[in-house]
């Protein structure tokens, strides 16, 4: 298993820089919203400019609007479907931050296959993915998009490929 994001939200700026040189070392390749999403944004800004790791937003990005708000303060962004409010503004979100030079991502929350195979449909959009919500769950309602050693596999069912089990 390779790790690569360290989360947080909970680090100061210095601890951040400094918890970024070591996490380099050890192959981790970015860090998820270190700082609480009400830091300062001085306080991003000095993680933006001094970690040796890209730093992505996570809770500082859930709407449309917080794109631009996060340029120049977080290398990238999380989006997250359920909270921005689905594939169309996820998609929106992803382009503008593309525009503004940052690295994207998408999220999930523990969700089950329906919300990770429509997720999946983003993937042309982005530099990370995080699909595990599903197997988080002791018992999941579909089938469709599954993950296995670290590839997406689509379903064969037309559309986003889910087929509910219940």
């Amino acid at each position: 298993m390779r790790i690569v994001a360290a989360l947080a939200c909970g680090w100061t700026p210095k601890q951040t820089i400094a918890n970024s040189r070591v996490l380099a070392e050890l192959g981790v390749e970015f860090i998820e919203q270190p700082l609480p999403a009400d830091a300062p944004a001085e306080s991003h800004r000095r993680v933006f400019l001094e970690s040796v790791l890209p730093v992505i937003a996570d809770e500082s990005c859930r709407t449309e609007a917080d794109v631009e708000k996060c340029h120049g303060l977080f290398h990238g962004i999380n989006v997250k479907l359920c909270k921005c409010g689905g594939l169309t503004p996820a998609s929106r979100m992803l382009k503008q931050a593309r525009e503004l030079g940052m690295k994207t991502m998408v999220g999930c929350m523990i969700e089950s296959t329906v919300g990770i195979s429509a997720a999946a449909q983003l993937l042309p959009l982005l530099d990370y993915a995080d699909f595990d919500g599903a197997t988080l769950l002791a018992a999941d309602s579909a089938r469709g998009v599954t993950i296995r050693n670290g590839k997406v596999e689509f379903s064969s069912i037309s559309g986003s490929g889910i087929e509910l089990l219940i």
